[in-house]
């Protein structure tokens, strides 16, 4: 087998895997039969997931909420911690308009945010959030700028 092809075949795949699992551990050797046919099967389901089931890299208002949830803090508590108005959060977070850059950067610095979607700059040092919202086109987010 050298595709998964269908969707009984991912879901027979699946439940093997399943039934293997349990039959791995951290000391099998590399030659066992039942980690190879696990490795085997894994990247086939791989392969077939990233095609049938992409998963989407988040929007920065996604990442905004995701990482507020992570960190206890609501728009009340964001607006603190961020020196705006609640009000000036919903909006953000509403994109009835974008921040100013000095927003964007406490936004990255504050919640750990960079520009490449949501991931913690320690993993991936790519270009800071506040750096990427220069970018943004009009078309992409046609809102204002709040002042």
């Amino acid at each position: 087998m050298t595709h998964i092809k269908s969707e009984t075949a991912y879901k027979a795949a699946m439940d093997r895997i399943e039934e293997l699992l349990p039959l791995v551990q951290e000391d099998t050797p590399p030659y066992d039969r039942n980690l190879i046919e696990l490795d085997l099967l894994s990247g086939l389901v791989e392969e077939y997931e990233e095609e049938h089931y992409p998963i989407k890299t988040p929007t920065l208002i996604e990442a905004i909420k995701l990482r507020m949830y992570e960190m206890g803090l609501n728009q009340t508590k964001l607006s603190e911690l961020l020196g705006v108005s609640t009000s000036r959060v919903s909006d953000y977070l509403n994109r009835r308009c974008e921040p100013t850059l000095k927003v964007a950067r406490e936004i990255s610095r504050k919640l750990n945010i960079d520009g490449c979607g949501y991931r913690p700059r320690s993993i991936n040092p790519c270009r800071a959030f506040a750096d990427s919202i220069s970018l943004v086109t009009r078309e992409k987010y046609p809102f204002t700028v709040c002042n």
